[in-house]
């Protein structure tokens, strides 16, 4: 990928706390409205508005997201309108576009096992064309974090952030099983 910009879109409510979180090379974008539908309306508006021709927004809950996936979407955008990536639940972790598109994300459905279809029918009405990534899993539930722990486990490299935190957290429920077998 050549020049990419990486950035956070977040409820304006948090914006000066992620500030002090990432580096100085990691945009902070207050979204308009309240919402996932209306952050990535923001997304899009925002990032097209500063001349970024070609716009990825992907979720928070994909720690494990290879680098070349984003790379892969990228390249799809090249020649469809809108590429997404969906997940093995019916919603998907990436949703890439050259331009806002206002009612993309408009109606209910967000965060469902239907989010995809939803976006799917949207894409069409607006007789836009659309590329599929890989089908991915990003953590909703329980067995999902327990997916990611067991990929970590045995791939620590690909979200090291996150696998070190597996084994604090590993470490502090061993710790806290001891105490409650002293008692």
């Amino acid at each position: 990928m050549t020049n990419v910009n990486i950035a956070v879109m977040c409820p304006v409510l948090d914006r000066d706390e992620l500030a002090l979180l990432v580096s100085d090379a990691v945009e902070i974008v207050a979204q308009q409205g309240d919402g996932l539908a209306a952050g990535l309306t923001s997304v899009f508006r925002h990032f097209t508005a500063s001349g970024r021709q070609h716009v990825i927004a992907f979720n928070s809950d994909t720690p494990h997201l290879a680098p070349s996936v984003l790379d892969s979407a990228f390249e799809m955008l090249a020649t469809h309108d809108v590429v997404i990536g969906p997940t093995h639940d019916g919603g998907y972790y990436l949703v890439g576009a050259k331009a806002p598109h206002a009612s993309l994300f408009e109606g209910d459905g967000m965060g469902t096992r239907s989010a995809l279809d939803r976006l799917r029918t949207r894409t069409k009405e607006l007789e836009l064309s659309i590329a599929l990534t890989e089908p991915f899993y990003d953590i909703d539930v329980a067995t999902d974090l327990l997916l990611l722990a067991k990929e970590l486990q045995l791939a620590p490299a690909k979200a090291p952030r996150t696998a070190a935190w597996f084994g604090e957290w590993q470490r502090a429920v061993v710790q806290l099983d001891h105490r409650v077998e002293a008692l």
